[in-house]
C-alpha cells in the first residue's frame, strides 16, 4: 500500500502541467488519460501477473507525459481557408438531425432491444446490424449529433437541441451499449458544468464528482444504510466500468503482449488485408479468450496503439504520435467558443478512455469533428478557460 501510495504521488507531479495549460480538447482528453495512467500505476503494484511491471509502469508514465505535452500545449489556430456560411451550419445542424434519425431507425429494424443495464452482455453477442451502419451508427452518436446539440447549445435553440438528445437515447435499444445510454445525460451535465465553472474545473468535476459520489455510495451500503440495489449499480457502473476497467485493461494487456507476439499495428482494419498478422480477431477477443474475463476488453490508446502494437519499451512513441492527433483537434478547435469544443467532443473522451484511438478517429466520427470544428463560423472572443463572451455567425 505504500509502496503504491508511492508511485502515485511522485507521478502527480505531472499534474502541474494541467496548472500551466489553457482549455482545449486535448485539455479534456489529457485529464482523463492522466487520471487513467494514475489509476494502472496504482493497480500495477498488487498486480498479480508476471511480467516487468518495473518497465511497465515506467512506460505508462512516460507515455502519460508524452501525450500530454502536444495535447497540452499545442494550440495554435489552423489557417482558415474556408468556413461555412450561417445559413449552410443551419443546414448542416438540420442535415444531422435527419442523418441521425434515419441511421437510428435503420438500426432499429435488424435490432430493438429494451433492456436493463445488468442484461446488456446477455444480448450484445446475438446483435446482427450489418457492419457498414454499425460505422454509419458509431459516427452519428459519437461525433455528428454531439456536434449538432453543442452548436444548439451555442445559438440557443433548445427544440433542434432536445430532439439531438432524444436520437441519441434512441441508440441504446438498437446498439444495447451503456455509451449509447448514458450519451444524452452525459452531454446534458457537461452543458450544465460548463455555465457553472470555467472549462477547466468542469473537466476535474466532471470526472471526480461522479468518482466520490459512487464511494460515498458504497460506503452507505457497506454501512447497511442504503440498499443495494440504490448503490452498487451506480459504483459498478460509474467507479468500476467507465474508470477501473480502462486501468485495468492496461494490466491485462501488459500480461498478454509481454509473452506473445506485438501486433505492429496489424490489427487496424486497412493494414491487416496488406501484412500478415497473429491475430485473427479484434484485440478485446483475444484478450478476452486468454483471460476469460467476463467481457471484452476495448482499452484506451496506451494499451492498444502502445502495448500491443509496440510494445512497453516503445509505447511512449506511440503515445507522442497521439497526442500530435490530438493536437490537431486543438488547432482545429482554436477559433471556436471552448465550451463548443467541450460539449461537442465529451463523448469522444469518454470513446477515446476505452476504444482503440484509430478506431475512434474513423468508427466514432473524430476525425470529422475535427474537419467541422475547423469549418464552423461561430467565433467568440476567447478567455482563458472560460465559456465565452459575445458569439458571431
Amino acid at each position: 500500500m505504500a509502496s503504491a501510495a508511492a508511485v502515485v504521488a511522485v507521478f502527480s507531479v505531472v499534474a502541474v502541467l494541467f496548472l500551466y495549460a489553457e482549455f482545449s480538447f486535448g485539455y479534456f482528453v489529457g485529464f482523463y488519460l492522466f487520471t487513467m495512467i494514475a489509476g494502472y500505476l496504482w493497480l500495477n503494484q498488487f498486480s498479480e501477473f508476471i511480467y516487468n511491471h518495473a518497465l511497465s509502469g515506467l512506460s505508462a508514465a512516460a507515455s502519460a507525459i508524452a501525450f500530454l505535452l502536444p495535447a497540452l500545449f499545442i494550440r495554435s489556430p489552423l489557417p482558415q481557408v474556408w468556413t461555412l456560411s450561417p445559413k449552410a451550419l443551419d443546414r448542416v445542424i438540420d442535415g444531422i438531425l435527419v442523418f441521425g434519425a434515419i441511421v437510428v431507425s435503420i438500426g432499429a429494424t435488424y435490432d430493438f432491444r429494451l433492456v436493463s443495464i445488468e442484461q446488456i452482455y446477455d444480448y450484445r453477442e446475438s446483435l446482427r446490424t450489418p457492419t457498414a451502419l454499425n460505422y454509419l451508427m458509431g459516427i452519428a452518436s459519437g461525433a455528428l449529433l454531439p456536434f449538432a446539440f453543442a452548436c444548439c447549445v451555442e445559438l440557443k435553440r433548445p427544440l433542434r437541441a432536445a430532439i439531438a438528445l432524444a436520437i441519441l437515447l434512441a441508440f441504446y435499444p438498437v446498439t444495447v451499449s451503456k455509451i449509447s445510454l448514458l450519451t444524452s445525460a452525459w452531454l446534458v451535465v457537461m452543458t450544465i458544468l460548463s455555465r457553472i465553472f470555467e472549462l477547466r474545473i468542469a473537466v476535474v468535476v466532471s470526472l471526480l464528482a461522479p468518482l466520490v459520489a459512487g464511494l460515498l455510495a458504497f460506503m452507505l451500503f457497506e454501512l447497511e444504510w442504503v440498499p443495494y440495489s440504490a448503490t452498487v449499480p451506480y459504483f459498478g457502473l460509474v467507479n468500476f466500468r467507465m474508470v477501473a476497467i480502462p486501468s485495468l485493461a492496461m494490466d491485462f494487456y501488459n500480461d498478454f503482449f509481454f509473452k506473445h507476439d506485438l501486433t505492429h499495428y496489424c490489427q487496424i482494419g486497412f493494414l491487416k488485408s496488406l501484412v500478415s498478422c497473429p491475430y485473427n480477431e479484434p484485440l478485446s477477443v483475444v484478450i478476452y479468450k486468454a483471460f476469460g474475463i467476463g467481457g471484452y476488453f476495448n482499452a484506451s490508446l496506451f494499451a492498444t496503439e502502445g502495448i500491443a502494437s509496440i510494445g512497453a519499451l516503445f509505447a511512449p512513441v506511440a503515445a507522442f504520435v497521439c497526442g500530435l492527433v490530438v493536437a490537431l483537434g486543438n488547432r482545429a478547435s482554436a477559433n471556436l467558443p471552448p465550451r463548443l469544443a467541450l460539449i461537442s467532443g465529451a463523448v469522444l473522451v469518454q470513446l477515446i478512455l476505452n476504444v482503440p484511438f484509430t478506431t475512434v478517429l474513423a468508427t466514432h466520427g473524430a476525425l470529422l469533428l475535427f474537419l467541422l470544428w475547423y469549418v464552423t463560423p461561430l467565433r467568440a472572443e476567447r478567455k482563458p478557460d472560460q465559456g465565452y463572451s459575445g458569439l458571431s455567425a
